[in-house]
């Protein structure tokens, strides 16, 4: 076996042994709200996991807004059992992903509502813009890009 075989094939092994990992949802128990992107999990095994919102962004908590983005995200999310659709783990060790309320999309709907704003630079889902058009058209937008 060539050497160039051998890495290829090592890593397309690990693809598929990680990919199952990343696509499938698990259910898990939100338990706090970090800030309005950001939040803790209990996962059915009892480990916490810190999960940033995939492809979207909101204030820092001391920012102006940041108060009223954490806000949104709470009623949303705090205390309830929902899908956490893993997307990857970024630099800080954060899972990265989708939380889902039964059908809702928490990610669009945070944008939907004006909480949140698309983070273009890890954006793969292009309808979140159409979602961000629509809270600016609705005046439902309060951060900066108003």
């Amino acid at each position: 076996m060539s050497t160039i075989f051998k890495a290829d094939f090592k890593s397309a092994l690990f693809a598929l042994l990680l990919f199952p990992l990343l696509a499938v949802a698990q259910e898990v128990k939100v338990i706090s709200i970090t800030d309005g992107d950001t939040v803790k999990v209990l996962t059915q095994d009892k480990q916490q996991i810190k999960v940033r919102l995939a492809e979207i962004d909101t204030p820092e908590r001391m920012q102006p807004y940041g108060k009223k983005a954490k806000q949104a995200l709470s009623s949303m999310v705090f205390g309830k059992t929902v899908d956490l659709h893993t997307v990857t783990i970024d630099r800080y060790g954060r899972t990265v992903g989708h939380l889902f309320v039964g059908s809702l999309n928490v990610n669009k709907e945070m944008v939907r509502t004006g909480n949140a704003w698309v983070y273009r630079r890890y954006m793969k889902d292009k309808s979140l813009l159409a979602d961000e058009d629509y809270a600016r058209a609705n005046k439902l937008v309060f951060v900066g890009f108003a």
